[in-house]
């Protein structure tokens, strides 16, 4: 058995126990979005000892993500590192015998089954239900449980979903039902993050060491700012839902139009049409038209009209400045080409 002296205070609590730790060592976890629900998770997964944490993440360290996104400093900023790459850096020191899978990518209908390849339990670190609902579907397609956690404002929410076991993330909240308010257009405090974080957290550990009698079977709704909390808690599935009764997983059909992704309320809309960018090249390219930034893993170009494109080596690209698709295609093909 390896040396637990790391571990020896949570070995110690007894729902986890010498057994329950070897269970976590030899567990596998995804968690999708790397900004502050998912800094929070990998920080407790990883120090907890998950065995391989693999995370996903399309964006880069910004100044703003300061505030709330807890493995991230003004070096990373500086460095315009991918969250996913700093995010590795910093795990990597905290806990060196965990194996880290830190993957720069946009999570779509086209990756997520691969990205699921291998992995015991998903954990929701995103910042928007269309990849949310791409997870629930995904883990339901594959019975993979799925723990679903939102924060905004003071407020967040959280819920386990289990395959043949408990409703699903449909069932709850429909495609129509998703709402517009995100933390860049009315805020977020850092407390609610670290709560709902730890909330996903705790009920990852209760599943992958197998206490399943003390799993929460609720959708928790919290506001800590005006000392709210409610638990809905689970029924029968809906029986018109798509995903978990009639097995037909609408988010896993690819379409041509979520090639272009209006990021919500950061003035930005993600291009994803090109298969890969040599970054060299498009820094040649682009150093007549504005001031260009290269890093190892991102191409930055300011634009003469003012807005700015951020081209990463997968083929992406962020629009930023605009929230227009029609403006931020224009731009695309003007400098990039359609």
């Amino acid at each position: 058995m390896s040396n637990f002296t790391r571990y020896s205070r949570q070995i110690l609590f007894s729902p986890i126990g010498e057994e329950g730790q070897q269970k976590l060592l030899n567990s596998s976890v995804l968690i999708v979005g790397m900004g502050a629900l998912g800094t929070a998770l990998a920080n407790h997964l990883v120090r907890a000892g998950v065995g391989f944490v693999r995370f996903v993440d399309r964006d880069y360290v910004e100044m703003s993500n300061l505030q709330r996104q807890m493995l991230f400093d003004e070096e990373d900023v500086t460095l315009a590192l991918p969250k996913a790459i700093a995010a590795k850096r910093k795990l990597s020191n905290i806990n060196s015998s965990v194996q880290l899978d830190a993957i720069v990518a946009d999570v779509s209908p086209k990756n997520i089954e691969e990205l699921l390849d291998g992995i015991d339990i998903v954990v929701d670190g995103t910042d928007n239900f269309q990849t949310r609902f791409l997870l629930n579907d995904a883990c339901f397609k594959k019975g993979i449980p799925f723990v679903y956690g939102g924060a905004v404002s003071s407020r967040g929410m959280s819920a386990i979903f289990v395959p043949y076991e408990t409703p699903c993330l449909r069932c709850f909240i429909s495609s129509s039902d998703q709402g517009g308010q995100t933390c860049d257009t009315i805020g977020v405090i850092s407390p609610i993050i670290d709560i709902i974080a730890s909330l996903e957290a705790v009920e990852v550990l209760k599943f992958l060491v197998g206490d399943q009698k003390n799993r929460r079977t609720s959708l928790l709704s919290i506001d800590i700012w005006n000392n709210y909390r409610y638990e809905m808690k689970f029924s029968a599935p809906r029986s018109d839902c798509p995903t978990c009764q009639k097995h037909e997983y609408p988010a896993l059909d690819f379409s041509e139009k979520e090639n272009v992704t209006v990021l919500c309320g950061r003035e930005t809309v993600q291009i994803h049409v090109a298969d890969h960018f040599n970054l060299e090249e498009w820094f040649e390219r682009f150093q007549p038209i504005g001031k260009v930034q290269k890093t190892p893993f991102l191409l930055k170009i300011e634009l003469p009209e003012g807005e700015r494109l951020v081209l990463f080596p997968d083929g992406r690209v962020l629009v930023q400045g605009t929230e227009d698709e029609v403006r931020a295609k224009t731009l695309y093909a003007r400098y990039i080409g359609l």
